[in-house]
Formats: structure tokens, C-alpha cells, sequence
């Protein structure tokens, strides 16, 4: 999955952001083809004070306009959406942080090139 926001950031200042109130939302979205059902989501990294509404309200006109098809589930789907949507998006900050310190080791230069 895409994170979307994180663009220039690098790995010490998301922790700082992060520190400062920032954290890491997915919305879920349900997509209907016939009888089959597909889940997606994205990934966005909200800033401190920033709202999630202006994310949020894209998946759920997405989720209202696609998911409805599916019977039973997709009112549920709908309205799960919708929950999230009052919420502000389910917070998966530790787990993306996990994964980006597994996967972006951190900068140490060599130092015997520095003393020359």
C-alpha cells in the first residue's frame, strides 16, 4: 500500500510529527463487482492539527456510490465506513512505524572518510 502525505519527509521528521500528535489513518473501502467484494484502503499520514474529514468524506461517497450492491453486507459496509469517517479513520500509527524502522535503516555515515 501507498502512504500518501509522507512525500520529503524523512524518518526523523515523521517522528517528530508523530510525537507531536501526527499519526497514520486508513479509511476502508469496499468495492462491488456482482457478487464478489474487494477491499481496499489507503494509507494517509495526518499531521498534528490537521483533519482527517476532507480524507475521509472521498471514501465515504465511494463507499456509498460502490459497496451498496452487495447483499447483505453492503449497508453494513456503508455504515462502517460511516463510522470511521466520524471517528477519523482507523489508526495504524505503531504498525506503519514498525514497519518503516524495519525497512528504512538510518543514516550513519562513515566517518573515516570525514577525517582526511
Amino acid at each position: 500500500m501507498k502512504t500518501n502525505n509522507t512525500e520529503g519527509l524523512t524518518m526523523f521528521e515523521i517522528n517528530v510529527l508523530v510525537q507531536q500528535g501526527g499519526k497514520f489513518v486508513i479509511f476502508p473501502n469496499t468495492i462491488s463487482k456482482l457478487y464478489k467484494k474487494f477491499k481496499l484502503s489507503n494509507i494517509y499520514f495526518v499531521r498534528p492539527n490537521e483533519p482527517t474529514f476532507k480524507y475521509a468524506l472521498k471514501h465515504f461517497f465511494l463507499n456509498l456510490s460502490l459497496s451498496w450492491r452487495i447483499i447483505p453486507y453492503g449497508p453494513i459496509y456503508v455504515l462502517k465506513s460511516f463510522y470511521y469517517l466520524i471517528k477519523g479513520g482507523k489508526d495504524y500509527t505503531q504498525d506503519i512505524l514498525n514497519e518503516l524502522r524495519n525497512n528504512k535503516p538510518s543514516y550513519t555515515p562513515d566517518l573515516q572518510y570525514l577525517n582526511q
